[in-house]
């Protein structure tokens, strides 16, 4: 799954580290979200989405994989 999490906070002039604290979570957390490494929880998906007043498929970007 892919995310826009590290384009909103930076437009938002946000660093990893001031994100995490409002969000409840490590900067690592934070930073593996960014690099795609971690996929959140349903929990702090719609964090992330409140805290950014916007809607969980405006910022994750889900990809099907093909099943052939």
């Amino acid at each position: 799954m892919k995310n826009r999490i590290e384009e909103i906070r930076k437009e938002r002039g946000l660093k990893q580290e001031e994100l995490a604290e409002v969000l409840e979570v490590s900067r690592q957390t934070i930073s593996s979200l960014e690099n795609g490494r971690y996929n959140p929880s349903i929990i702090l998906a719609f964090k992330v989405a409140a805290y950014f007043d916007m809607q969980i498929e405006e910022i994750f970007i889900y990809e099907q994989e093909d099943s052939q």
